[in-house]
């Protein structure tokens, strides 16, 4: 990333999600494979810089048997560009280490979440929604657009007649675009994935969760394998 460029650019290895209004990228990477079967092996002393197919069969006995502490050797770095709403649940998963970009420090690139498509609410949960493609919507998501427009104008307007942006931020609609660097170990990256790509999830946060599969199946190829031997979508 150039020392000009802004936070919510994404980086070159990035999955656009929400019909390309958000977005997850691939920031960095510590540890492999090998150092999981690295970890496993520590109690005899040994290790080795390559995998092997009997690494790979200890890795599906550590993943089958929830050894999962060998997991936590292996750490993940994410930017990710969501609805302020999506980042309060993905906040939820407290393991996870997070530092976001401040609207109390600059309003730039402000930017609105506007669904390409509206769902009706479930009946028998609270929690559910459901996709109607006989839902008449256009309208309903331009009056979204145009709410949007107009939190954004006043935020404007409070900032032009000297409020200060910790303030007027306040205006500004729960699905504002943010930007935040998520970090987070192999082992607890799984379970949010277990938990977020998963028909009980909103829909959006599963849409993140999915990319996240996609992001890191080239780094860690036989941990996604025996999911998917297992029947998950990976």
């Amino acid at each position: 990333m150039s020392a000009t460029q802004h936070i919510n650019v994404p980086p070159e290895n990035h999955v656009k999600v929400l019909g390309g209004q958000g977005w997850v990228g691939f920031i960095d990477m510590l540890g492999s494979e090998i150092t999981i079967a690295n970890a496993a092996r520590v109690s005899f002393g040994k290790m080795k810089t390559t995998m092997e197919e009997k690494d790979v069969a200890l890795l599906n006995y550590l993943i089958e048997n929830r050894h999962t502490s060998t997991m936590e050797h292996v750490v993940f770095t994410f930017s990710i560009h969501c609805p302020l709403f999506i980042r309060g649940q993905w906040h939820r998963h407290r393991t996870w280490s997070y530092n976001e970009i401040s609207r109390r420090y600059t309003e730039i690139d402000m930017e609105f979440y506007t669904p390409d498509k509206l769902r009706v609410q479930a009946e028998s949960n609270r929690q559910a929604s459901l996709a109607d493609a006989d839902f008449e919507d256009k309208e309903l998501r331009q009056m979204i657009s145009d709410h949007n427009q107009a939190s954004l104008k006043l935020y404007n307007d409070l900032l032009a007649r000297g409020v200060c942006r910790e303030q007027a931020r306040g205006v500004l609609p729960q699905n504002m675009m943010v930007t935040f660097w998520g970090t987070v170990d192999l082992n607890n990256l799984l379970h949010f994935l277990e938990l977020r790509d998963s028909d009980h999830a909103q829909w959006e946060i599963r849409e993140y969760a999915m990319a996240i599969k996609q992001l890191i199946k080239p780094y860690i190829p036989n941990v996604a394998k025996y999911f998917e031997s297992k029947g998950q979508p990976w």
